[in-house]
Order: C-alpha cells, then structure tokens, then sequence
C-alpha cells in the first residue's frame, strides 16, 4: 500500500483562543483575492439597481455645495477666507464625505456581515478594509471633480494652489486611517450596545459642527482655537483649503498631530476587533 508522508506544516490554522496581539496580519495578504472581489461587488451592487447608476457620485457632493453655499454662504454669511464659495465647500464636502461615509458603514461592519461572518472563516478585518477602499474609489471621482473647479477658478485668477498639493497622498491615508481606527472601536461596541446604532449617524452630523467643513477654522475666536485643534480633522480641512485654494493656515504641527492620532486609533481599534471578533457571534 502506498504509504502517505505526515505533514506537520499547515497553511493555516483555526483557534478558538487567540492572544490579543495576534493579529494574523499576514492572512490580509494571502486572501488579497478575495478582497478585490469583495470590493469589486460593493461597486457594482451599489448602484446596480438605480437609474441613474455612479452619476450619483456626481450629484450627491453638487446638490449638498448647493445647498451649503445658498445656506451658509449667502443667508448665513459664514466666511470662506476669501476663497469662492463653491470650491470652498465642495473642498470640505469631499473630504468630509469620504471620512463620514467609511466610519458609519466601518461601524456596522459586525452587524451587516454576521451572516457570512458565521458561516465561513477569513480573517475578518477583509470587511473594514473593503469599506475603506470601495468608498476611495468613490472618493476619487469626487476628488476629480473638484479639481475640475479647482482649475476652472484658478484660470479666472480667483485662487492660487500651491506646492502642498504634492501631499495629498498621505492626507486621504490619514483620513482612512482616522475613520477605519474609530469605526473599528464603534462596530466591537455596536455588538453588545445597540441603541448605538442609531446614535452613530446622529453623532457624525453633530461632528462635522465641530470640523471646520462649512467655516473656516480662522473664524474660529482665539480664545477657543486650542479646543478646535483638538480635533485631529482639523489640520487636513486646513491643508485641503490652504494647498488647493491658497486660503488659510496649514502647519506641519498639525499634521505631526494628526499622524500620531491616526496610528494611535488604528492601532486601538484594530486590537479591541480582534477581541471581540472572536466573540461577536453570541451577541448580534
């Protein structure tokens, strides 16, 4: 009889107990495959069923400058550091879409994908980083058409872009890194509190108050500036305005700032999913 070789090296093994530091972050690479599809998917389903298809990635950022330029801008006479309305907000909208977007469905990540989560094993943190690039490619569409009305103002010699552009690369990764580490802690929470569920998106309105998205943050009084700065959204609204209309402080303080946050939140928030992760199935 043919004799079989035992094998003691396996690709892969399943334990029911895991250290909190195990991570397993290589398995992110060995199921690569699998994260196009899932990002393939989330683009194609999306949009799949409406009429007017990925238009909507145009409309939603127009409709909102609109409004926030009739609303803000003109009734409300919110400064825009001398910069034109429109580019202003669509600067803040665009980059407030992306953040907002990634951390609610970052957030639901437990409760919208417990079905499959349940039925078939792949390292979990697959869903997140979907999310996050699935809605990077939306975000690039909108980029492009801001920087349509970036040059379209710049040839009328209303705004003047400056070298800072070149950083734009690390801010939309910070922004990720921002909205996945904080959607991460939220979706463990969703798992046993559920009235979070509906306070998440009550709470992102309410923050983009305090994210200079509709104002600039030099409108901000002195006397309240070092609470502002707090945020650590604050420096990349600043740069998006200052590189690409020539408007407003930027500092490389604040951008040291907001790197330290970001690792700091990733980190945090990618070690309480692992825990709860294991667990998650009793509670959703």
């Amino acid at each position: 009889m043919k004799e079989y070789k035992e094998i003691d090296e396996w690709d892969s093994v399943i334990q029911s107990k895991t250290s909190l530091f195990d991570l397993r972050l290589k398995e992110l690479w060995h199921y690569r495959d699998l994260l196009v599809l899932f990002v393939r998917r989330d683009f194609v389903t999306v949009y799949k069923q409406t009429i007017l298809g990925p238009l909507w990635f145009f409309i939603q950022p127009i409709l909102t400058t609109i409004t926030f330029t009739i609303i803000f801008g003109n009734v409300a006479q919110l400064s825009t550091d001398g910069a034109p309305k429109v580019v202003f907000y669509m600067a803040g909208i665009t980059l407030w879409n992306y953040f907002s977007t990634c951390l609610t469905s970052v957030s639901g990540v437990f409760n919208a994908n417990a079905g499959i989560f349940g039925k078939v094993y792949f390292p979990r943190l697959i869903m997140p980083l979907t999310i996050v690039i699935s809605n990077l490619m939306k975000f690039a569409v909108q980029f492009i058409m801001f920087l349509i009305f970036v040059f379209y103002f710049y040839f009328q010699g209303q705004i003047q872009p400056n070298f800072w552009v070149l950083l734009t690369p690390i801010i939309i990764v910070l922004m990720a890194l921002i909205s996945m580490g904080i959607g991460l802690i939220l979706s463990a929470m969703t798992t046993k509190y559920k009235d979070l569920n509906q306070l998440i998106s009550f709470g992102i309105q309410l923050f983009m108050y305090a994210t200079p998205v509709i104002y600039p943050s030099s409108s901000i009084p002195d006397s309240y500036q070092w609470v502002i700065k707090l945020n650590p959204l604050v420096g990349l609204f600043d740069y998006m305005r200052f590189a690409y209309l020539g408007v407003g402080e930027f500092s490389l303080d604040s951008l040291i700032y907001t790197v330290g946050f970001a690792i700091v939140i990733l980190t945090i928030g990618v070690l309480v999913f692992n825990k709860v992760q294991k667990t998650f199935m009793d509670t959703v």
